[in-house]
């Protein structure tokens, strides 16, 4: 439930708290982009798995490519409040911890004492217990029934906390967690092609020169650690 609490409950917390706070939606994304950086960081500390050069020439890159996409659409005009800054450093610190735990966890081989249907569900039961607090005492449980509501949840529901984190929770049984975390980058320019297709929005040539350089960057990383893990 550790993992879920920190992956699911505080890392969504941290977001959402900053950006109610005023914090634009670009330096959230950005500052969030840091969590493979830091996940390569730690992972040698915690899981044994050390980053190599190569990977962090990798992980540079991609983060290079989030940077130009996400600060070509930055209004700097309206920066909202200064100390809300620290609120995504909060989720990156709980998502590179989770990412860290269930890697050593795998390590361990001590994944395997729960089927992922029963871990998902414990990890989605921390995460209610952490909203459902400021649910009740700051929104008094009230909740508009509309369509948009209705689909906003099921998406959360199926395709992110069951598919996504179910995949999530897969790849890292495969793979080290610093080549696990670049994937996280994808995340940025992806959104805006998915608000592209899905909503007509504005697609620019930063946004696509963006992903490349992304794909570059993660490609990068997994080639020299397959390239590594062949040699031993």
């Amino acid at each position: 439930m550790l993992v879920g609490l920190l992956a699911h409950g505080v890392w969504l917390t941290g977001v959402l708290f900053s950006l109610n706070l005023g914090v634009p939606a670009g330096i959230v994304a950005l500052i969030t982009a840091l969590q493979p950086m830091a996940t390569g960081a730690f992972s040698g500390l915690t899981t044994g798995e050390q980053t190599s050069r190569h990977q962090w020439t990798g992980l540079t890159i991609a983060f290079a490519g989030v940077a130009l996409t996400i600060l070509a659409r930055m209004d700097f005009s309206d920066l909202g409040t200064s100390g809300a800054y620290l609120i995504p450093f909060v989720s990156v610190a709980a998502m590179t911890s989770a990412n860290l735990i269930e890697r050593e966890m795998e390590i361990a081989e001590h994944w395997r004492l729960l089927p992922m249907d029963q871990t998902l569900f414990l990890q989605s039961l921390a995460t209610f217990m952490v909203f459902i607090l400021p649910a009740v005492f700051f929104e008094d449980l009230k909740t508009q029934w509309k369509p948009p509501f209705i689909l906003t949840l099921m998406w959360l529901i199926v395709p992110v906390s069951i598919g996504a984190y179910a995949s999530m929770w897969k790849l890292l049984e495969r793979m080290e967690a610093n080549r696990f975390a670049a994937f996280f980058y994808f995340s940025p320019p992806v959104t805006m092609l998915m608000a592209w297709v899905a909503f007509g929005d504005t697609l620019l040539l930063t946004d696509l020169g963006g992903l490349t350089i992304v794909f570059t960057g993660v490609i990068f990383t997994q080639k020299h650690s397959f390239k590594r893990a062949g040699k031993d």
